[in-house]
């Protein structure tokens, strides 16, 4: 009753903000839309930062646009919020059968690969048919080769996944040599896919370890900078061997 009870005060409150906000009155699906993605990556940013203080606050974000975007939906007469919550809900217990049914499952992959028939029942076309166009490059290979896996086209083990990211950058070697550069880039595209099938045989999620590494950097490039102010120094009046061992230091002193 609680979780009603605040649902139904954000629908207030979006209400009031819809009749008499000059701004809100004024928003549309598209003027929002770049809003939502970039509140979508705030929320990405605090889940891989494990700041649950700046989750809390961003999956309100997120969730202010979804009740947004139903508003807008409900004066336009296409859909309300109500059949968005049991739109959802019909998918997932449809979906579920071995919750709801009579369906039985070992694991994980089971569950996943009914999910997989089911959609495929509804009317989707291809397995790969679910996977957005717009996801950023590594986020869309992840999803299609976790798709792909769900038919049985997947290595079965992590050596068989290595060794094929060892050919990868063979041929990516091998055709740097030609100084083709549209060869150049699709080979280094497959090193990349393989590279994030590799990730996944290791339980490894390929976009989160790359924003650390991403986040990394940042936080050692500043401390250099910082350390080579203190030296009445800019990096560019730095040499290379110079710059290399105050990276050190500051690798040194995160350990």
């Amino acid at each position: 009753m609680e979780n009603n009870a605040a649902f139904n005060r954000l629908l207030g409150i979006m209400d009031d903000l819809r009749e008499k906000c000059p701004w809100d009155k004024k928003q549309t699906i598209q003027s929002l839309r770049q809003q939502t993605i970039e509140e979508l990556y705030e929320l990405a940013d605090a889940i891989t930062d494990q700041d649950w203080k700046s989750m809390k606050e961003e999956l309100g974000d997120l969730l202010l646009h979804i009740v947004f975007y139903a508003r807008i939906a409900r004066e336009q007469q296409q859909f309300t919020m109500e059949e968005v919550i049991n739109g959802i809900c019909e998918k997932l217990i449809s979906r579920h059968p071995h919750i709801y049914g009579d369906v039985k499952v070992e694991n994980e992959e089971q569950v996943k690969q009914n999910w997989e028939k089911l959609k495929l029942k509804e009317g989707k076309t291809s397995v790969l048919s679910g996977v957005p166009v717009a996801l950023p490059a590594l986020v869309k290979a992840m999803r299609l080769q976790s798709k792909a896996k769900q038919v049985g086209f997947e290595w079965d083990n992590a050596d068989q996944v290595w060794d094929k990211v060892k050919e990868e950058m063979d041929e990516l070697h091998e055709v740097v040599q030609s100084g083709v550069q549209e060869d150049i880039e699709d080979e280094f595209g497959d090193v990349l896919f393989s590279l994030v099938n590799y990730s996944r045989f290791l339980k490894v999620d390929a976009e989160n370890a790359l924003e650390r590494t991403n986040k990394k950097f940042i936080r050692r490039f500043q401390q250099m900078e910082k350390i080579a102010a203190a030296q009445g120094k800019t990096l560019d009046e730095m040499s290379l061997t110079e710059m290399d061992g105050i990276w050190n230091e500051v690798k040194k002193s995160e350990k």
